[in-house]
């Protein structure tokens, strides 16, 4: 069974631009952990009452067993990075969703 680890971000504007470069530095060093086969990072399409702009950056995990070796081996040590350095300009949660079945359709 495959699990997304989500995880959701609110950006303060004044951090935008260099909170981007980052994430997009960032997302490729949590997928060399070896723990996700991949990664899609999304803008969410809201408008925030506390301003900013929201991202979800989803990370597919290998297994149940890929994603609790992330927790214990690498999350912590990858997330001080992001904590350190944009502090009180992003907010982030973290979700866990776990993929029942996958469709898709091909009209050729």
């Amino acid at each position: 069974m495959k699990f997304i680890y989500n995880v959701t971000a609110n950006i303060d504007a004044s951090i935008h631009d260099e909170w981007l470069k980052w994430i997009k530095e960032h997302i490729p060093q949590v997928l060399g952990t070896g723990k996700f086969e991949k990664a899609t990072l999304t803008r969410v399409l809201v408008e925030e009452d506390m301003g900013g702009v929201t991202y979800s950056i989803q990370y597919h995990s290998y297994s149940r067993e890929a994603l609790d070796a992330y927790y214990r081996e690498d999350a912590d040590r990858l997330r001080q990075e992001g904590l350190k350095k944009f502090a009180d300009k992003m907010l982030a949660f973290r979700t866990e969703l776990q993929i029942i079945d996958e469709y898709t359709v091909n009209f050729t």
